[in-house]
């Protein structure tokens, strides 16, 4: 009876260890939100910007409620998120087909490695005439684009992934009788996983970078355009709104990625 006791007792100190860490860690990630937006508010009244400089933080509530009530905030983000995700998905894919490819050949690793390279150093607006030309102004061109951006840190951090795994376990596998896909998913994968999943968060990350770029192309929706719109009208209320809605996207997107490598990698 009093070793259960002593072990309930030490599962109510873990949990209240655990809450603690939590709530700690909540704290420590809000601190600095808050401080941007003391600051934010103290120099938005102070009279050193004007408002079309820096609109105080009720005046951006003000303008984003305006959208709501107008019904067209949703359909931007809504848009956005439909491209973001698209793209993300393509690029991914091929990131992981190929860098998988150049990971585990030396030869394939050679035939690619100096081009890939090459085209990862070529900015992302650059891409934008030559998609127009190619696909015209429909979502063609702003998909690719994004899969583009998504495409380089997941092809990258892939094939270094999987470069890197130890050829004792391969040889070990191979001793076991593990042929080409047994190997993948016995060895290579487990091994890898967790770089490849930093790489899936770097493509998404970049996959919101690039969003924006994607919809200057004759968009006429969507928070990229919205962020134009704002400039050309001089909303810098509306400007502000769609920079921090881009950045709680964003986090939330990488938050649930997080997430599933988690489970993943409890999985594997």
């Amino acid at each position: 009876m009093s070793e259960f006791r002593v072990e309930q007792q030490s599962t109510r100190q873990q949990r209240r260890a655990a809450l603690f860490g939590k709530s700690r860690q909540v704290a420590l990630g809000a601190l600095l939100p808050i401080l941007i937006f003391v600051l934010w508010q103290t120099l938005s009244t102070s009279g050193e910007f004007s408002v079309s400089q820096l609109p105080p933080p009720a005046e951006v509530l003000s303008g984003t409620l305006g959208l709501i009530e107008r019904g067209t905030l949703w359909g931007h983000i809504a848009i956005s998120l439909q491209r973001v995700f698209a793209g993300f998905a393509i690029g991914a894919l091929l990131g992981i087909a190929l860098g998988s490819a150049v990971g585990l050949s030396k030869t394939v690793s050679q035939l690619l490695q100096p081009t890939i390279g090459a085209l990862r150093a070529v900015p992302s607006l650059a891409w934008v005439p030559l998609l127009l030309i190619w696909m015209g102004i429909y979502e063609e061109p702003k998909i690719t684009l994004i899969a583009l951006g998504a495409f380089f840190p997941v092809f990258t951090t892939v094939a270094a992934g999987l470069a890197a795994v130890d050829r004792n376990l391969i040889e070990v596998g191979r001793a076991y009788g593990l042929k080409t896909i047994k190997l993948v998913t016995k060895i290579l994968l487990p091994a890898s996983s967790p770089i490849i999943f930093s790489g899936l968060r770097l493509g998404l990350a970049q996959a919101w970078l690039f969003l924006v770029a994607a919809e200057l192309i004759a968009s006429s929706k969507g928070l990229g355009f919205l962020l134009l719109d704002s400039q050309n009208t001089a909303r810098t209320d509306v400007l502000f709104m769609t920079i921090i809605l881009l950045a709680l996207l964003g986090k939330l997107s990488d938050v649930i990625i997080a997430k599933i490598e988690k489970r993943a990698l409890r999985w594997i």
